[in-house]
């Protein structure tokens, strides 16, 4: 009977952990860089149409 490797699935399991928390960091940074832009367009569209009107 084979015996089970844990060491090798813990390790496997840290790097899973690992990899998704960098991931949602990432996705984190993107959301940071791309709100003001966004929010930025908004408040220059909201001003446009009362100052042209």
């Amino acid at each position: 009977m084979a015996r089970s490797n844990y060491q090798f699935q813990k390790r496997q399991k840290e790097l899973a952990k690992k990899e998704k928390k960098e991931l949602k960091r990432q996705r984190k940074i993107d959301q940071k860089t791309d709100e003001p832009e966004t929010d930025q367009d908004q408040t220059h569209q909201t001003t446009e149409p009362p100052e042209k009107g």
